[in-house]
């Protein structure tokens, strides 16, 4: 990549010393250049970093946050139905009569 660069500041410099463009056009022209290699590189780190994360198990913070709003509204439209609690067995009581027995 190194050698792309000198070799476009070369042919760069050699149409200034020719005369083909000038000073001002030369540098303009590597400014976007640069500018639009250092975007290409950004989005690239971004891809990486996002593929390696995800195969660690992360989430991104919007992703959760989405996750978080949904299960709130979702609990909100529907109330939760409480578990039916299982009825206490009733326990007769046996009277003993005095003097008898079982």
């Amino acid at each position: 990549m190194a050698n792309d660069i000198f070799a476009t500041l070369r042919t760069y410099l050699s149409k200034i010393t020719d005369g083909d463009k000038n000073a001002s056009e030369v540098a303009s022209t590597v400014n976007q250049w640069l500018r639009e290699g250092g975007e290409a590189l950004k989005v690239k780190i971004e891809d990486e970093v996002e593929r390696s994360v995800s195969k660690m198990g992360f989430v991104k913070r919007g992703e959760f946050e989405a996750l978080k709003e949904e299960v709130a509204r979702l609990k909100m439209s529907k109330p939760v139905k409480k578990a039916a609690t299982p009825k206490k067995k009733s326990v007769k009581k046996v009277v003993l009569k005095k003097g008898s027995r079982k």
